[in-house]
């Protein structure tokens, strides 16, 4: 976490302190006086009224990102038009961050969607549960879709430091890539898909270097902050995911805080990096840790329609 998102993190928490230790001040004042017989108007000063004002704002903002953003999934269509294909087409479906808990949240809904929207291609960036007993939902959900030329995925942090022991995609139809890649053919065109697990940066060299320039090559890894050295690499869409745009952002500002080594750089959406288009996916579902809420950050499935020009 940078230090800025750290300062920005300090402003709101303290401020969301102040109006509602105000509010409580106030109504102890207002029973204080009422039970001594003293009867004043003092929760209806301008002050008062516009301090009421915000926290009952902030209790309607709180509601909505808890009982209805997270589960208004958002897709997002992002047309690529290349040089390396002449008459094909492929569709890939990006979902990220699942975050996967013992009760369902969205797992039921984003097969119908992903299904529906018939993709070539299916992946999954990373952070799958966020407890091990979340392991056959997760699982049963990665089963359920519907991809003609292969499912990929590559581990999150969750997968690297929490539960590395779990065998998360046996059954699935999924195939890990695990500093590999895979070359697709539709229609005789062919693309390229690697992906590099978390935490397993150093082996990008013997994965991309490899790279043919004839060939779209795609690269799956979770975090976004790889971005710094992949002009060195022949790499021409790069997804990840990792910081849920934020999972709360702000109207104007954005994502208060994305965990991540680049802070709001690179927060959610699509970027150009030099030759390489950047996308970083806001993810499905919500980290453990609270506030588990959505604001302003819908969970989302990308879809890349990648073409010839």
């Amino acid at each position: 976490m940078l230090k800025n998102e750290i300062i920005v993190l300090v402003i709101c928490v303290a401020a969301v302190a102040f109006i509602y230790f105000g509010e409580i001040v106030l109504i102890s004042l207002f029973a204080y006086n009422k039970l001594r017989g003293r009867y004043r108007r003092i929760l209806l000063t301008k002050k008062a009224v516009v301090l009421h004002f915000f926290a009952i704002t902030g209790i309607i903002c709180f509601c909505y990102g808890y009982f209805i953003e997270p589960y208004r999934i958002e897709v997002t269509f992002v047309p690529i038009e290349t040089n390396k294909l002449i008459n094909t087409s492929f569709r890939i479906v990006q979902i990220s961050d699942l975050h996967c808990d013992k009760k369902t949240v969205n797992e039921k809904a984003i097969v119908k969607i992903i299904n529906d929207l018939k993709p070539d291609i299916i992946v999954f960036t990373g952070d799958a549960v966020n407890k091990s007993s979340a392991l056959s939902l997760f699982k049963e959900t990665m089963q359920n879709l519907d991809a003609p030329l292969g499912k990929f995925a590559v581990y999150g942090n969750w997968e690297t430091w929490h539960w590395p022991d779990l065998d998360y995609y046996s059954g699935t139809g999924f195939k890990l890539l695990d500093a590999q890649t895979v070359q697709l053919e539709k229609n005789s065109e062919t693309i390229s898909i690697s992906g590099i697990n978390c935490g397993k940066s150093e082996f990008a060299d013997r994965t991309l270097n490899k790279l043919s320039n004839e060939h779209f090559n795609i690269l799956l890894y979770h975090f976004p902050g790889f971005a710094k050295y992949i002009d060195s690499y022949n790499v021409d869409l790069y997804l990840c995911g990792h910081t849920h745009g934020g999972q709360i952002a702000l109207p104007f500002y954005g994502a208060l805080i994305t965990m991540s080594e680049d802070g709001k750089k690179y927060e959610s959406g699509r970027y150009t990096v030099g030759r390489t288009i950047l996308y970083v996916n806001r993810g499905l579902g919500m980290d453990a840790y609270p506030p588990r809420i959505r604001f302003f950050a819908r969970p989302e499935i990308a879809v890349f329609d990648i073409g010839p020009k």
